[in-house]
């Protein structure tokens, strides 16, 4: 009887040791993938502002980060962080929807065609004038009139906790990519690859973050401003570009 009950111990002990081993092995996977390919920062509306910038008071294109950084240096503002926000057109302009302190300034686009930007669905991340962040299907967006800040680009990443069907696990389409996410508690989390990654191991980065909602915002071209992590870009030639800056 003592050995029936020692060998039932040692199982106990061994079950409760694989089970430790594979919860430290998977927050390991996770931490890699965030460390070692993914740079990212989640942020609090509440205690930091985020808004889009496209031109500075004079009405030139920003373009890039350094140019941000330097406008908002001159008003007084710290950048914490920095991305480009979407797509663009040839002459710097918003490809699809702009809005930018409650001022429509480039319309939605709804039509079809090729490329990154017209894989359905794609999508909105938007800012409320309440301070609330939301990501949606272009299809489902409504202009309420109550948003201070809006970009349209695509493809949605994350679609309701699912990852977008078109994209293939294994798929050989690797680039630069960075996206924008919805955390389960309302911050909002932005992610750009350190190396080129495929779309499906992208979207499952904000899957695995518990993002019911991420859209994807632009490729090669991306760049990301973040000197808590020692991660500082500020060249680029963009349109609209997402500041993270510290409340007055």
């Amino acid at each position: 009887m003592y050995e029936v009950e020692l060998m039932k111990n040692k199982t106990f002990i061994l079950t409760i040791a694989l089970s430790l081993t594979v919860g430290v092995f998977s927050f390991n996977t996770h931490y890699s993938l965030q460390e070692e390919k993914i740079v990212s920062y989640s942020v609090d509306l509440k205690a930091y502002d985020v808004k889009l910038y496209w031109k500075d008071d004079k009405g030139s294109t920003l373009n890039s980060i350094q140019n941000l950084k330097n406008y908002l240096d001159k008003n007084k503002l710290n950048l914490v962080f920095a991305a480009n926000a979407g797509m663009y057109k040839a002459d710097h302009s918003p490809q699809g929807l702009f809005i930018q302190e409650k001022k429509l300034l480039a319309a939605l686009d709804t039509s079809s065609g090729g490329g990154n930007f017209y894989m359905k669905p794609n999508g909105i991340f938007y800012i409320t004038t309440d301070n609330k962040a939301a990501i949606c299907e272009t299809g489902k967006f409504i202009h309420s009139g109550q948003i201070n800040y809006a970009t349209q680009s695509g493809p949605m990443l994350v679609i309701d906790g699912s990852i977008h069907p078109a994209f293939k696990e294994g798929s050989a389409n690797l680039n630069i990519r960075n996206g924008v996410g919805i955390l389960p508690n309302n911050d909002v989390v932005f992610a750009m690859s350190k190396e080129k990654i495929n779309f499906y191991d992208f979207a499952n980065y904000f899957k695995s973050l518990g993002c019911k909602q991420a859209l994807y915002l632009d490729g090669f071209v991306s760049r990301t401003y973040l000197p808590e992590k020692n991660w500082v870009q500020t060249d680029g030639n963009f349109g609209v570009m997402i500041g993270v800056t510290e409340k007055k």
